[in-house]
């Protein structure tokens, strides 16, 4: 008997788009002073308000995506600890009504949780504090009382859990999946891995026996094509070059040297193209091979949008085309990224947020060459 491939097993999630910067993303907290870090503003919750309406849910399921995944911070729902606000919950549960209106699945994802921002320092880790983990689980908990009936909603647990040990990470997700299924059996749960939800990691997660987990990786290789010039990594901002894609090897070797990182596996290629992309994602089609009854689902890849146009066509439609050869559902980043996000995904323009070019959305779509 074939066992199902995870598209197929992870059936209405195949391929999605992230919303972008709306509950999360909302600003750069990496350019502002510790004390303005953390507290919201008037105009934070007026964005909160105004900046994603039921006009963009309508447009990306015009699209013909299956599913929208949902980032949010954990400072957005907590007024304090274990203390919420009803204000934000309303604001997703709207959200999820127009989904499901427009025949959408919906992944809402711990984007920031306090002691795990994937971008800036924090003076206490999630993982290194016990209340820190208490409130991590509640606020699952939370989600779970306030959404018990709405089976289209997956939960991810954390986006991009940083480079720490990936022990203390299972027992977290072990500790957090065991509280959600006392009050839900059938909850669909993702689970990422460690390093920024890196593929090379997957092979450190504790896998469950449960057919409703699903295990997600994020890709963004080369860094340097799909971050070049971005404002908040400074090895692409430090080399400060356009970069192509496909391409010959020459100008990556030559990142790699000027920002003083090892040349590695560039020494092996004469071209930055599929055959390398195929290379880097080996380990999530060894995790696929591994374990033909789990479900593994690519959350987030995508490239800063001041790249060529072309080029960006030319990437995404490599990754999806192998994403696709594997089996493995995806969800592209971003839909519409927030005008001070220095690293801007957009897939669409910020005035009447239209697609930016057809191909590009054929590809998402999974129609690749």
């Amino acid at each position: 008997m074939t066992t199902a491939s995870s598209a197929e097993q992870f059936a209405g999630f195949t391929h999605g788009m992230g919303i972008g910067g709306w509950l999360t993303n909302y600003k750069r907290f990496n350019v502002l002073p510790d004390r303005w870090k953390f507290p919201l503003t008037v105009g934070d919750f007026e964005h909160f308000d105004s900046y994603i309406t039921e006009a963009d849910v309508a447009r990306i399921a015009s699209y013909g995506m299956d599913h929208i995944r949902l980032g949010f911070d954990q400072i957005v729902l907590e007024e304090s600890p274990y203390r919420y606000r009803d204000r934000i919950f309303a604001r997703i549960a709207d959200f999820a009504g127009w989904c499901e209106k427009y025949g959408l699945n919906v992944v809402l994802n711990l984007h920031k949780a306090v002691g795990n921002y994937c971008d800036i320092s924090e003076p206490v880790s999630l993982l290194d504090d016990a209340e820190l983990k208490e409130r991590f689980i509640a606020l699952w908990v939370e989600f779970e009382r306030r959404f018990h009936d709405r089976p289209a909603v997956a939960f991810e647990l954390m986006n991009e859990v940083r480079n720490v040990d990936p022990e203390l990470w299972n027992e977290l997700a072990e500790r957090t999946v065991k509280a959600l299924r006392e009050l839900n059996p059938s909850r669909k749960i993702i689970v990422g891995s460690t390093c920024w939800n890196s593929p090379h990691t997957l092979k450190d997660l504790r896998l469950f026996d449960d057919a409703n987990i699903i295990y997600t990786f994020h890709t963004y290789t080369p860094f340097e094509f799909t971050h070049q010039r971005g404002v908040l990594q400074a090895p692409p901002l430090f080399y400060n070059r356009n970069m192509e894609y496909p391409a010959g090897i020459g100008k990556y070797r030559e990142y790699r040297e000027t920002v003083g990182q090892e040349i590695g596996d560039y020494a092996q290629f004469e071209r930055m193209d599929k055959a390398y992309l195929r290379k880097a994602l080996e380990p999530a089609f060894e995790f696929v091979r591994r374990h033909p009854d789990k479900i593994l689902w690519c959350g987030e890849f995508g490239t800063i949008r001041h790249c060529r146009l072309e080029y960006r066509e030319n990437w995404m439609n490599d990754v999806i085309s192998l994403l696709i050869e594997h089996g493995i559902p995806y969800c592209v980043w971003n839909y519409l990224s927030t005008p001070n996000d220095g690293n801007r995904f957009s897939l669409v323009d910020d005035d009447r947020r239209e697609i930016l070019s057809p191909r590009l959305l054929e590809i998402i779509r999974g129609h690749v060459s």
